[in-house]
Order: structure tokens, then sequence, then C-alpha cells
């Protein structure tokens, strides 16, 4: 008579411990070359700034075998060198720059760094499941829409670089629409998993295309009229095709229907031409797009940044040793361009792929999500990372249009670096709950039955 014991599934914390140690290897060995090609020593305070990423990157990791042990192991590593690798540039075109160290910006985004870390665990910490965050679908639309709104409000709202973006409380500054786009993503999710039938199989055919209702149109044309008014009103084209990028995509993803996709960019290409006719720093945008090195041009940027990188070449100059300072914004917008002149193009290919790695293992714990609600909420994570990172390589590369969007963990700013790290804590709550074996979720699922009605499943 045979007996049959189970075997604990791997939760990949021990992987995910190693790679969190190697990328932490990765961005001192940056931290030291630094070091030695703009001051000719090894940085006095290597040992700190090494015990300090490692305390606060191993508390969270303590804190995902606590409360998560079964979340995917390679997010964290990942965010992890992204975030060190930012710190490490960002300090470098401070030595560069000759500025005191008060001034620094790698400073402060040190502790927007340690701050955000501490935020993702405590947001951690507290959804201890994810579709708890259903129950707030229309709180999150709402709560949306105020912060997107919040940078046009008279004495609270703050213009810079031609872009009304941030709210100043005091001396802080704070970027709204970075926290807009994870509530409007929990929006988007609940919304289309409740309407998602009607969404995708009530309507007429015309040219091979189902076309929706019109009653269906509406959250559409919301999102739509949402992206346009951020882009005439705080004049940034890249948050505004952020957010409806973001809505098109988990509209198709949820319904899979071509039809929306064609709808979306339609809406978006006549909206952008409409402001592109009608608005001053649009034609601006896209004049330096078409022509960067035309004589009547009102920023060099563009082709400082194309020169950088032509500078950089296949392998680099290598870091400290190159000119990226010369580049306005080049610890923020121009953050890749910085180090595609001093890692090269194959520098810049491997950041690509750390991103590329991160959308692939988000989109892997959708797939892996067992209801609807985490599978939406999870794509739209995702792909919000990674058409971040297309639209600002996208526009330091003359693909697209250059915009402000930042890249993420690596651009100078906190609000971002709150925003992601917020994002690659739910996505590991997600992670964590698709891949728990089915023997340790009983208590999941009561609480998912007692927190939410059934979802019908396609």
């Amino acid at each position: 008579m045979s007996t049959i014991t189970s075997v604990r599934p791997r939760t990949g914390r021990n992987t995910e411990l190693v790679l969190l140690l190697f990328a932490i290897a990765i961005v001192l060995l940056a931290y030291v070359n630094v070091g030695l090609a703009l001051e000719g020593t090894v940085p006095a305070d290597l040992v700190t700034h090494g015990g300090g990423l490692l305390a606060v990157t191993g508390a969270f990791h303590l804190l995902l075998r606590w409360k998560a042990s079964y979340a995917d192991p390679l997010l964290l590593p990942i965010a992890t060198l992204l975030n060190g690798l930012g710190l490490v540039m960002i300090h470098r075109l401070d030595l560069g720059s000759g500025r005191s160290p008060e001034a620094w910006a790698s400073t402060r985004q040190l502790m927007w760094s340690v701050l955000a870390i501490v935020i993702a665990g405590i947001v951690l910490f507290l959804v201890r499941d994810h579709r708890m965050l259903r129950r707030y679908t229309y709180l999150a639309m709402a709560a949306g829409i105020v912060l997107l709104l919040l940078p046009m409000v008279p004495g609270l709202g703050v213009e810079e670089f031609g872009s009304r973006l941030w709210i100043r409380v005091g001396p802080l500054s704070f970027q709204p629409g970075e926290l807009a786009k994870i509530v409007l993503t929990v929006f988007f999710a609940g919304y289309l998993v409740s309407t998602r039938d009607a969404l995708s199989l009530v309507g007429r055919k015309f040219l091979g295309l189902q076309l929706p209702r019109g009653r269906d149109l509406g959250p559409l044309l919301l999102a739509w009229g949402v992206s346009i008014v951020i882009l005439v009103g705080q004049r940034d084209l890249g948050s505004s095709l952020l957010f409806f990028g973001l809505f098109v995509a988990m509209l198709y993803v949820a319904t899979e229907r071509v039809s929306w996709i064609v709808i979306g960019l339609a809406l978006f290409v006549g909206g952008a031409y409409v402001a592109w006719r009608l608005f001053a720093h649009v034609q601006t945008r896209v004049h330096l797009w078409l022509d960067p090195f035309a004589p009547d041009v009102q920023s060099d940027q563009v082709a400082k940044g194309l020169m950088g990188m032509g500078h950089g070449g296949l392998f680099g100059t290598g870091l400290g040793q190159g000119y990226p300072a010369e580049t306005y914004l080049a610890n923020s917008d121009y953050i890749v361009a910085s180090f595609a002149e001093e890692l090269g193009m194959i520098g810049v290919f491997a950041i690509l792929v750390l991103y590329g790695l991160l959308v692939e293992r988000g989109l892997r714990t959708a797939i892996g999500a067992r209801e609807g609600f985490g599978k939406l909420l999870a794509t739209g994570l995702s792909f919000s990372f990674g058409l971040q990172v297309f639209v600002i390589v996208g526009g330091i590369t003359r693909v697209i249009p250059l915009t402000g969007l930042t890249t993420p963990f690596m651009s100078a700013g906190g609000s971002s670096l709150l925003a992601n790290w917020i994002i690659l804590a739910l996505l590991l709550r997600i992670s964590d709950h698709a891949r728990r074996p089915v023997s340790e979720r009983a208590t999941d699922e009561a609480g998912q039955t007692a927190a939410q009605p059934a979802e019908g499943t396609r």
C-alpha cells in the first residue's frame, strides 16, 4: 500500500534573495566606477549606501516571505536594479554639475527611494487581497479625476517647463497624476469586469468590425474627454497618451474586440490633430520631432540628446566619462539618453531588457490570475510600465514626438518613484494570489465570496 505525501511548492523567495544581492552588487559596482572616473577614488560612503540599500530592500524581501510568500521572485530584484542604476546616474550628473552637495538631486532621490519602498511595503501589508479594491471602483474613478484636475486649481497648481502637472504646498511639490494612473487603473479594471459581456457581445458589424452600441461608448468617450482636458489644460501630451492608451488596452483585453482599438486610435489621432492645429505648444513639440536641427527650433534638447547618444556609440564612453549634462533634464526626462552616451547601445538594450522582463512578469501574473478583476488590474499596471518606456524612449529617439513622461524607477522625481513602487507592490500581491496553491487558498476564497458578488466567467 503506497502513501501519498504532499510536496510544498517552491515559493521562489530564495531565488529572489540571490537576484536581489546580485542587483545590489551591480549598483555598487556602477557607483564605484563613477567615483573612480570623476574623483579618482572609491566613494567613501560606499559601505553606508550599500548597507542602506540592502537594509531597505532586504526588509521588503522579508515582508514578502511573511505576507506574500508566493509572489513573483523577479519583480523586486528588477525594480531594485533599475532604481539603483537611476540613483547612480543622478549622482554622476550631480558630481559633474559643480553644485554643492546640499543641492544634489541624488540626495533627494535617495530619500524618495527609501520612502517609496517603505510605502510600497505598507501597501503590500494593508492590501491582503487585491480583490478588495473592486469595492471602490467608482470611488477610484472620482479620486482619479480629482487628482488629475488638482494642478489646474488656481493657487495650488504650478507650471514648470510649459506643463501644469505639479501642485505645491509650502516647499513641497508633487505630481498627482502619478497616483491618478493607479486609481484609474483600479476603476478601469472594476468597470470592465462588470460590463465586458455587453461591451464584447452586443453591437452591429460594419466593414468587418463589430461596433458597440451608442450607450456603451460612454466610458470610452469619458476617458477620451479626460485625456483631451489633460492635453489642453495641462499641456501634457505624454500623460494624455498614457491614460487614454491604458484604457483602450484594458478595454481590448477585456473584450477581445479589435473595433475598440480602431475606435480608440481614431479618437486619439483626431483629438491630437485638433490640438496640433489649435495650440502652439503642441506645434512646437511636433516641429522638434520633425526637424530637431532646424535653425528656428525653440529648444535644442532633442538635438543634444541625439548627439550624445551618437557620441556613446555601441559600447559607450564609460560611466563618468561622457557629457550627458549638456542635455537639459538629463537626470529626468533624458536619463535614458544619459545612459546611452555612457553605456552605449548595448547598455541601453540591457536596460530595455530589464523593462521587458518587468512587463512580461506582470503580464504572466495577469495570465495566472484566477479571476477577471485581477487579470485586468495586473494587465493595466504592467501595460503602464511598458507604455511609459515606449513613450519616453520613442521621444528621445524621434520615433514619436517628445513628451514629459518619466522613465519608471530611474528618472529623478519623487512622485513617479512613489507611484511605481506602489504599482510593484500591487503586482506582487496579485502574483502571490495567482501562484498560491489551491490548498492554501481556502481562506482567500472565503474572503472573495464575502467581499464581492461572483463574477461571470468567459
